[in-house]
């Protein structure tokens, strides 16, 4: 008998339904309160709180589970076994959702055995969501009974390809900026979708090409699943199968190679290929609103931003 994830997935849907009530809730309010992590990206109260939710949630309907998120990093189950690790990513594009652009979203993945089996996003502002299972296919839509099946595209050449990204100077930091600008001339179509959408966009067919040069494994292990479960191929630009990487390209399975001509990235090109980088649109630059330190929930300096007068002041919705 196959094995089926479907109970899963009804608890990913689960976990994104809190989730998507907790970030609504401050989606556009004037009194967000923003910070930056040491790494200089934007962390809000609302990542904190959503995380917290969903850990609570597994911690009473997967007690024996391991979970791995963003803000509070891993913690172990009740057994102590890693056979199976919930991955999350409680608000990945979280400067979109400082500046209220609706271009965020809570990203729920389950790893079972060193493999992503199951993979959620859900993007409430955008009233999206998608969501797949190793061997079940990918869907889209409103719940796990009123859903439609989503695929890959059938492009097959660079000239008719729609190339997805969310920061073009990211490049520049893994010297590959010109192969990039070289594979956008190539494409027929080029959009800065950014963050997770990029790839929904992929797995919809609407996109064929997206990649970045710099993510951790949150950003990408719900983003993995639904892909390949679409028709599609996820790799890192090593060529890696899979959200193992430090960067990934993902294409509708016909234009890897020819994606990978252009973006191939590996240990001897001389870059840094180490794990530390995030989804370029989460990254901010140095505050200017007079700060105080707070501490990260990995023990570095934080400093919290007034973001009012830059979203409207008082007059902000």
């Amino acid at each position: 008998m196959t094995h089926s994830w479907n109970d899963d997935v009804r608890l990913a849907h689960v976990l994104a339904d809190t989730a998507d009530n907790l970030s609504m809730d401050r989606f556009g309010a004037i009194d967000l309160e923003v910070s930056t992590k040491p790494d200089m990206s934007y962390v809000t109260e609302s990542d904190q709180a959503v995380e917290a939710a969903i850990r609570r949630v597994l911690k009473s309907a997967r007690t024996r589970d391991v979970v791995l998120g963003e803000e509070q990093g891993e913690e172990l189950g009740s057994t102590g076994s890693h056979e199976r690790r919930w991955i999350i990513d409680p608000i990945d594009g979280t400067s979109n959702f400082v500046r209220g652009v609706p271009v965020w979203a809570t990203l729920v993945a389950l790893e079972e055995d060193g493999e992503i089996v199951a993979g959620l996003v859900s993007a409430p502002a955008l009233g999206r969501r998608w969501w797949a299972s190793k061997g079940a296919g990918a869907y889209t839509g409103k719940s796990f009974m009123h859903a439609r099946p989503i695929r890959c595209s059938q492009v097959s050449d660079l000239s008719a390809a729609s190339l997805s990204f969310s920061s073009a100077p990211s490049w520049e930091q893994i010297d590959k900026a010109d192969a990039f600008w070289a594979l956008a001339r190539r494409c027929w179509r080029t959009r800065a979708y950014g963050d997770f959408w990029s790839y929904m966009l992929v797995a919809e067919g609407a996109v064929d090409i997206a990649a970045e040069p710099e993510l951790k494994l949150w950003d990408m292990a719900a983003l993995d699943v639904i892909v390949r479960e679409a028709g599609g191929r996820f790799t890192a630009l090593d060529g890696t199968d899979g959200p193992w990487g430090a960067n990934a390209v993902a294409t509708n399975g016909r234009l890897h190679d020819a994606a990978m001509a252009y973006l191939g990235h590996f240990p001897d090109d001389g870059a840094d290929d180490g794990d530390d980088g995030a989804h370029d649109d989460d990254d901010a630059e140095d505050p200017t609103d007079g700060p105080t330190a707070g501490r990260s929930s990995s023990g570095g300096t934080v400093s919290r931003i007034d973001f009012s007068r830059s979203r409207g002041g008082s007059d902000a919705t």
